[in-house]
């Protein structure tokens, strides 16, 4: 291809609105541009690395039997009202009206409809298990979308959905799904960590998040340093420390602290560490159920640990109406002591081993002091409700928690039968009885690698594409189009490199070799062949966009230097 009809406008300034390594040099080297807010377009350099990516997750997901479909991205808003997630999605969820007032919404993810489409065609455990996927553009109305594709309002996603008759098949599809994303994104030559993840919205019982190493991602990584345990921030768990402490339990006694009501202030008044005092956080789960938690004050209450434990489907902070209302307690003193009967009392693991703690004592102005929560409280379980911190001992007993950012590339979900029950999408059992299907679900967020792998791979020059999925293999730049010598010997280069299979650029631009130099920096393709003075001997340079090692060479020496680049 010449690069005089490629549409890759480059730009000399850093983007000052792009906060993002790989949102600043994907506008600088002409692969994006904005359209709006989280709204891009993918320009034909980006297209053909978006072409590349596909062919990779084509090729895995066949190899597991996985069959490629589309379907549409403007959604009857019906079908997620079937399955309430309509409701409880979040102001994400792009919903739009048409011409006759019916309610729909665009595609941020399509279980319910997978979901019906199945429920309408699929009536036998004869026909499963399926695994069906389609690589199509999502939507979801971020609040706040930064950082390039990263967090965009429309973006590309591999989307795919199995259906099955047993756990034993569902668990099958699982492994295989998570070996084929595993082999995806090392064929993309990414450094990634495959973590427990959290289902959130998605629902289901157990999920996995393929997590791309990277300075530049809002989501913390959390791996034990001296095992393969890794799991994302909200799902992280560490070994509770047991607290060797042989004071006695004193006598619960009521004491006045005026005006006293944070951790801090407590501390400070009653001369106890946050550690000595525990921390009462209330929630009003599903708009109705009332549930007291309670954490020791130097740890932080972890919401989605809480959601999980309870099984809600949405859970919020209680105001303080309903703190006196619900709970007959008082806000900035609250205490899990005396409680109605309904409300739900759930307390930390590194809560258990507490002697003589400070708590609310749900009067205005007073604490509790010399708690002790399994003399003190009633009607309570134990749970991990906190978030870990970097340096706890991990789960395993082996070694410590380390953090590290990272950019969600990959999630896939055992949905079970989540969406099934509620779609009443059933298929007849061997003794012709009708049985919810049960579903996995398996995303990759498509555009989102081209930053992803940007991230991993770039200088202070430009991209550096890995060579399997650069937007083309070679890179050839003449610096005198219009010299005889270099015109023909580029010619007769192009057509050694496409007969090998290899995709051709060529700079025939009117440019400064300064110029060229500079967009084939930027670019970021493998391999860069310079035809200048030396052409009329046959001779070329042919330089590594990697490292940097530079070849003087005859055209006939060119195809095995690029292979042996390639190893």
């Amino acid at each position: 291809m010449k690069q005089s009809k490629l549409f890759a406008p480059t730009l000399r300034e850093m983007p000052s609105d792009a906060e993002a390594k790989s949102h600043q040099l994907m506008l600088r080297a002409g692969y994006i541009r904005q359209v709006a807010s989280g709204v891009y377009a993918y320009l034909p350099l980006a297209h053909r690395v978006l072409a590349n990516i596909t062919q990779i997750v084509r090729e895995e997901m066949e190899a597991i039997d996985a069959v490629e479909m589309d379907l549409p991205s403007f959604i009857p808003a019906d079908l997620w009202q079937e399955t309430g997630r309509y409701a409880t999605y979040g102001p994400e969820l792009m919903k739009i009206k048409d011409r006759h007032e019916r309610d729909f919404i665009l595609g941020p993810t399509h279980e319910e409809t997978f979901t019906d489409l199945i429920r309408g065609d699929i009536d036998s455990y004869k026909k499963l298990p399926l695994t069906l996927y389609q690589i199509q553009t999502k939507y979801r109305d971020e609040k706040r979308p930064r950082f390039g594709l990263l967090r965009g309002r429309e973006f590309l996603m591999k989307d795919a959905y199995s259906f099955h008759m047993s756990d034993e098949t569902l668990d099958e599809t699982y492994q295989a799904m998570n070996q084929a994303y595993s082999k995806i994104f090392s064929r993309l030559g990414l450094n990634y960590k495959a973590i427990i993840g959290d289902a959130g919205s998605m629902g289901g019982r157990e999920s996995t998040e393929f997590m791309a190493l990277s300075e530049s991602g809002e989501d913390t990584i959390v791996y034990s340093n001296a095992s393969d345990y890794a799991a994302n921030l909200e799902m992280a768990e560490s070994a509770v420390l047991e607290i060797s402490n042989d004071q006695p339990q004193l006598e619960r006694e009521i004491v006045e602290t005026p005006n006293v009501r944070t951790i801090e202030e407590v501390g400070e008044f009653l001369s106890k560490t946050s550690a000595e005092i525990l921390k009462s956080v209330l929630f009003i789960v599903d708009d109705e159920q009332p549930v007291f938690v309670v954490v020791r004050g130097d740890h932080t209450v972890n919401e989605v640990k809480v959601k999980g434990q309870v099984g809600a489907s949405s859970l919020r902070p209680a105001t303080d109406e309903e703190i006196i209302e619900q709970f007959r307690a008082t806000p900035g003193f609250a205490g899990p002591i005396d409680l109605p009967e309904n409300v739900q009392i759930i307390v930390d693991y590194h809560v258990k081993n507490s002697i003589n703690t400070v708590i609310g004592a749900n009067k205005e102005g007073y604490h509790f002091i010399n708690i002790n929560p399994d003399r003190d409280f009633d009607q309570f379980e134990y749970a991990d409700l906190r978030t870990v911190e970097e340096g706890d001992p991990a789960p395993t007993d082996e070694g410590q928690l380390v953090f590290e950012r990272g950019i969600e590339i990959g999630h896939i979900f055992k949905l079970g039968t989540f969406y099934s029950e509620k779609m009443n999408a059933t298929v007849l059992d061997n003794t012709g009885r009708p049985q919810p299907i049960i579903m996995g679900s398996y995303g990759i967020g498509i555009s989102r690698l081209l930053s992803a792998i940007i991230e991993q791979n770039y200088d202070d020059k430009g991209i550096v594409w890995p060579s399997n999925i650069a937007p083309f293999d070679v890179h050839i730049v003449p610096i005198k189009l219009t010299d005889a010598d270099q015109s023909a010997l580029t010619e007769e280069i192009k057509q050694l490199l496409e007969e090998a299979g290899l995709s051709v650029l060529i700079d025939d631009r009117n440019e400064r070799a300064g110029v060229k130099f500079t967009d084939a920096e930027l670019f970021g393709i493998p391999v860069q062949i310079t035809v200048g003075r030396d052409a009329a001997d046959g001779i070329v340079e042919l330089t590594s966009r990697r490292d940097g090692q530079q070849f003087n060479l005859k055209k006939e020496d060119i195809i095995d230097t690029i292979k042996q680049l390639d190893q």
